[in-house]
Parts: structure tokens; C-alpha cells; sequence
């Protein structure tokens, strides 16, 4: 069996991620023409007419540096629509062992967790987001035996590293809506993480979740205050990567050095906005066009500029 296995490979500064809704196809194939880095849900490879992820063998997704989301947020909004589902903790419609074996043959360059987010959307009071704190720390444990229990099957006949390369290690992901919220469910991560070293390194990256929809500067529940709170409880070592972060928030997230990378959706939800205002269609062309003028203001804010303050991060 393999041992000090990394969950994720993160490399200097800040890293923009832009959303790509598609498992393959010419969105995928343009960013892959533009050298963009992606996020993509895991709803993107889902047939829900077969209840079986669809992972093609190769498509254009696969020749760019690009990231799984859990798609958490639209799992919980279809267990609110349709109630409980056959999969994950009731509420996602896929199983652990269908969504470890997308991890594992999809080809993207890290996964990140089955969570519970905690927007006021899908959590309705305080009890609520104790919960998912809570089935969020369960289920890392919940990915973690089920990759230990693949590996180990596959370890009797296959060297370590060629395991480690086949089943990949998750990135956990904290939840909450307060400082206070974000602490606890890291606490839980690490408690859950700790028993299963030295099988697996500590944590490289970890994700922090429920922040797309958040204001940047409310004092209490903003990203900014968030971010400043967890100075300090962060795992040594580790970097956050951010889920869904706005783009004007960029020249104050790129501040923060253990901030590794944020993704977001916002372009292709703008593309369709402005195409419905025109009166034009949302052509792929029209997609393709917004992306590229996202991510390059998002490469502006995200660069560092003349008179940037970065903040020193230091543990406790």
C-alpha cells in the first residue's frame, strides 16, 4: 500500500479556475486552446435516465488542468425538490463508490469531497448548519474508507505508486456560515484526517465551501472577515483553494498566500444573461467570447501589482 500520499499538488501564487458545465465539448476544448485551468461539477459527467456517471475515455477536458466539485450545492437543491435520493447521505443522487470511481477516471487533477454546504438557500437555521458540519466530517471519513478499501484491493497486484496515481486521495472541504462554523468543521476534518496518516500526508489542500453566494464585506458572515478568522487555524503546511468566489473579490483574496486557487461559474452565467438581454443566442462562440474576457480581468486582479500589502500567515 502506498503511505504519505499528497491529496493535491499546488504550486506558487494564486490560481484562477474558470467553470467549464460540460464533461468535454468545444468550451472544454477552448480553454484547453487558451491554457485555462478548470473547475468541473461532477453533475456534468451524470446521467440521471441511467444513474451512472458517463466517463468517456478521452475528451478535450482531459488535456487541461482541471478540478472536481462534489456539486454539493445542486445535490442539496434536488433533495429539496424531489426529497431524499438513492445516493450519498440521501441527498446525492450518485453512491461513494460511483463518485471515487469518477474521481478515479475522469482525469482531473484533484476532487474535492461529497459535502453539505450551509447557504441560507438549503440551511434554514443555525441547527441546520450544525448538521452538515457535522455529515461533512462524516462523509471525508465515509470517501476515505472507500478509497483505502479500492487501493487495497488494488495494492495485490500493482506497486504503490501506480496505486496512489489510479485512486487519488480527496480534498477535504470545511462548511459553515461564521468564523466560528468554519473552525469547528476544520477541527472535525483534521480529527477525521489525523486516523487515517501516515496512509495519507497531512492535507496539501483543502476547500473552503459555501462562500459563492456570500457578501465580501459583511463584518460577521462576509468572505474578507472569513478568511481573516482563519488566520491561524489553518493546518500547518496546508493552502485553501475557494468555491464559487465573486471576481472583484480577487485583488483582495490574492493577499492572503495560502490561498491557492478560487474557481467560479460566474462567465457562463454571464454569457447567458447577456445573450438573453440582446436578444442573441448563447452561442458556444458567444460562451467562448465571455470566458475570455472573465478570465482575463480575473488575471488582472489576481496578479500582483504595484503596492500589494500581502498578508503574513502564521499558524497557532
Amino acid at each position: 500500500m502506498p503511505v504519505h500520499q499528497r491529496n493535491a499538488n499546488v504550486a506558487e501564487g494564486l490560481l484562477v479556475r474558470v467553470g467549464i458545465p460540460h464533461s468535454g465539448g468545444r468550451l472544454a476544448y477552448h480553454a484547453f486552446n487558451e491554457a485555462y485551468a478548470g473547475m468541473v461539477s461532477a453533475s456534468a459527467f451524470w446521467n440521471p435516465k441511467t444513474g451512472r456517471f458517463r466517463v468517456p475515455e478521452a475528451t478535450d477536458l482531459t488535456e487541461i488542468d482541471f478540478a472536481l466539485d462534489s456539486a454539493g450545492f445542486t445535490a442539496m437543491r434536488l433533495f429539496q425538490m424531489k426529497g431524499r435520493q438513492r445516493g450519498i447521505a440521501g441527498v446525492y443522487p450518485w453512491t461513494m463508490e460511483q463518485f471515487v470511481e469518477l474521481a478515479a477516471f475522469s482525469g482531473a487533477t484533484w476532487v474535492a469531497q461529497p459535502d453539505m454546504c450551509c447557504e441560507p438557500e438549503v440551511s434554514a437555521d443555525q441547527a441546520a448548519i450544525n448538521y452538515r458540519i457535522n455529515a461533512t466530517a462524516t462523509l471525508l471519513e465515509g470517501m476515505l474508507r472507500v478509497v483505502y478499501a479500492w487501493q487495497d484491493q488494488l495494492a495485490r497486484t500493482m506497486n504503490a505508486n501506480a496505486v496512489q496515481n489510479m485512486v487519488r486521495i480527496p480534498v477535504p472541504v470545511a462548511q459553515g456560515w461564521t468564523v466560528d462554523d468554519y473552525r469547528r468543521s476544520i477541527d472535525l476534518m483534521m480529527q477525521v484526517w489525523e486516523r487515517w496518516m501516515p496512509w495519507i500526508a497531512p492535507p496539501t489542500l483543502i476547500g473552503l465551501g459555501s462562500v459563492c453566494r456570500r457578501h465580501l464585506t459583511d463584518p460577521r458572515h462576509g468572505l474578507f472577515a472569513i478568511l481573516e478568522g482563519l488566520e491561524g487555524r489553518l493546518p500547518a503546511g496546508v493552502r485553501v483553494h475557494l468555491f464559487g468566489v465573486k471576481g472583484p473579490a480577487l485583488a483582495r483574496v490574492k493577499m492572503y498566500p495560502w490561498v491557492a486557487s478560487v474557481d467560479s461559474m460566474a462567465a457562463d452565467f454571464s454569457a447567458r444573461v447577456k445573450a438573453r438581454q440582446a436578444g442573441i443566442p448563447n452561442t458556444i462562440a458567444h460562451r467562448a467570447a465571455e470566458m475570455n474576457r472573465w478570465m482575463a480581468a480575473a488575471s488582472r486582479r489576481a496578479a500582483p501589482a504595484a503596492g500589494d500589502q500581502f498578508r503574513l500567515g502564521f499558524n497557532a
